[in-house]
């Protein structure tokens, strides 16, 4: 019987985006590397527990999920949660950002100093420029006086990130242009907090990263997997969950990583390719890489 693995998400580190599994193995993928698992048969997706902690019922989730939590682990564990804004006496310092996912689509957000990029490669940033550094309560106060002054939002939906990145601009600086001129509005605005100290704007460019200039457009996105579905691409770029996979006689596919988590995975020897799980076909107007 083949070994199963358990998928516990996908990670980027300083050499690029890692999927983890339970008991701490880690997969680095680099494009070219062929992605292939299949799906347990007559497994069900459960949920992955709470902070740490496995469920206490392991309750079965939906496949389509990108959460993979039943509906009390997800309020324990946005109940513990940073972006939930519900911790206030983190003692961390936190810096706020300014990121852009595609034309007329940027945010604000924070992160611990400590984190690094990584919290904007996770969302799939296409740029991005740090604004501020400080104590937790003094970069939210920051990132309201931005909604609230400037109306830049906190949170942008990922299908809508996933769809603008087929008409990304060509070059560095026209993909900065709205971050430059955000950033400069942003420092101009009275009511900082004194706690937080300004950084100048020098804009990050991920597209390098990610590998999804020049790439093939995807054709579509995995939907959900199901019990003895089957996946298995090469990796020719990859942005915040998302994996593209080349697939022989059927082009790009889009794989969001959220989906793995609480299936049980096999290793699956699949040199030509093949997806035997659903997948939604990419409109006209969204067709490119994502």
């Amino acid at each position: 019987m083949a070994h199963m693995w358990r998928c516990s998400g996908l990670r980027w580190s300083p050499g690029g985006p890692v999927l983890l599994w339970d008991g701490g193995r880690r997969s680095v993928l680099t494009r070219g590397k062929r992605v292939a698992f299949a799906v347990a048969d007559g497994s069900a997706r459960r949920c992955v527990g709470a902070r740490g902690h496995a469920c206490p019922v392991v309750a079965a989730v939906p496949g389509r999920s990108t959460g993979a939590r039943c509906e009390e682990c997800a309020r324990l564990d946005r109940a513990h949660s940073v972006a939930a804004d519900t911790i206030a006496d983190d003692p961390r310092p936190y810096r706020v950002y300014l990121a852009w996912f595609g034309p007329g689509l940027v945010k604000v957000g924070i992160t611990a100093l400590e984190r690094g990029p990584a919290r904007l490669l996770e969302q799939g940033a296409v740029c991005f420029s740090w604004l501020g550094t400080g104590p937790l309560m003094a970069a939210r106060r920051t990132e309201e006086l931005l909604r609230a002054a400037l109306q830049v939002p906190d949170r942008i939906p990922y299908a809508v990130k996933r769809a603008v990145r087929s008409a990304l601009p060509a070059t560095e600086a026209e993909r900065a242009a709205e971050i430059e001129e955000l950033h400069t509005q942003a420092v101009a605005l009275g009511g900082w907090p004194e706690s937080l100290t300004r950084e100048p704007c020098q804009v990050v460019d991920h597209v390098g990263v990610f590998g999804i200039a020049g790439a093939d457009p995807a054709v579509g996105g995995v939907v959900e997997l199901l019990p003895g579905g089957r996946v298995s691409g090469e990796l020719v770029a990859a942005a915040g969950p998302d994996l593209h996979l080349a697939v022989a006689g059927r082009g790009v596919v889009v794989l969001d990583t959220r989906l793995l988590t609480g299936w049980e995975l096999t290793p699956l020897d699949s040199p030509e390719g093949e997806i035997t799980v659903p997948v939604r076909e990419f409109k006209k107007e969204q067709e490119g890489l994502f």
